[in-house]
């Protein structure tokens, strides 16, 4: 899946939420094409409506500080009018494509990572009343989804690029991996009887733990795809030419992958989203399923099982 289409697939996620959280009847929204909107600059085009009678509102650049919207990503605030035709509070630039949806109350929430503004939620009735502060709240959250989800795929991207050197530009996970590979020749090329090359063996399974842990939390299917083929690679390097076929489960080999960088139970349940007595138990499981005793013996006779780099 495409960043845009990524992108879509969280935007419509909202929409839904914040319809079924505000009992809004109409939802619209979208985020920047070309990355943030910073300095008072910038746009949001509207990609995704929802209750939308009409496609008048879809495709609609909102410049910062233009309408509602724009007032909101200039101010980085959600912002509301009960009369959208009438109010004083804003521009009224997009008054054709608001009158021709029959859009009388909106509120508007920007959507902020980092404290950059990547783009807009609105919410709409077609009477005029007040939306309240319930309404607002359920608005806000959902643009919290949104904002969480961009988080996830930043940290994703910028992962892989630092493994990979190729997962920020949109490489496919054949050629992330390829570049992984690279990496991993030079770091085991290194890696023999010097202190730098375990120091670099140890950056490599730190980023393995990472990626672990940030692929089940990522939306886009095809970018977690290839955040665990870089996991495969990366595991697979230091593995011996014939290994011991050990089916551990998912979950169990994401613990693991934390415990192995000496990562606590409360520190792994933390970064796994997880309750510190589920990690417990895969990690029981997976020391039962790898005939170890130990934390220890554990990782170590995963790495043997070309599990763990």
């Amino acid at each position: 899946m495409s960043a845009d289409g990524a992108d879509a697939v969280e935007m419509r996620a909202a929409l839904v939420r914040l319809r079924r959280g505000t009992g809004l009847p109409v939802a619209f929204g979208g985020l920047m094409t070309g990355g943030t909107v910073t300095g008072g600059t910038g746009s949001v085009r509207i990609g995704e409506l929802s209750g939308a009678v009409t496609g008048a509102l879809r495709g609609l650049a909102i410049a910062t500080g233009n309408g509602l919207g724009g007032k909101a990503l200039a101010l980085s605030r959600p912002c509301a009018v009960t009369d959208y035709p009438v109010s004083r509070h804003i521009s009224h630039e997009y008054d054709a494509a608001v009158a021709a949806e029959g859009l009388l109350s909106v509120l508007a929430v920007p959507v902020v990572v980092r404290r950059r503004v990547r783009g807009v939620l609105y919410g709409a009735l077609r009477t005029a009343q007040p939306l309240g502060d319930r309404t607002l709240g359920e608005a806000v959250a959902a643009a919290r989804d949104v904002e969480q989800a961009l988080v996830i795929r930043d940290e994703a991207r910028a992962l892989l690029a630092a493994v990979g050197g190729a997962g920020a530009s949109g490489s496919g996970a054949g050629e992330v991996a390829g570049s992984v590979a690279g990496a991993l020749a030079g770091s085991a090329a290194a890696a023999t009887g010097s202190a730098a090359g375990a120091a670099a063996w140890e950056e490599v399974r730190e980023a393995h733990g990472a990626l672990r842990a940030l692929a089940p939390r990522v939306v886009d299917p095809a970018l977690r795809e290839e955040l665990l083929a870089v996991c495969g690679r990366l595991a697979s390097a230091t593995a011996p030419p014939r290994v011991r076929d050990v089916g551990l489960a998912p979950r169990e080999v994401d613990v693991l992958a934390c415990v192995a960088t000496g990562a606590t139970n409360a520190a792994t349940a933390e970064r796994l989203g997880l309750r510190p007595e589920t990690v417990k138990g895969y990690l029981r499981s997976a020391m039962r399923k790898l005939g170890a005793h130990t934390r220890l013996e554990t990782v170590v006779a995963a790495r043997r099982a070309g599990l763990l780099p």
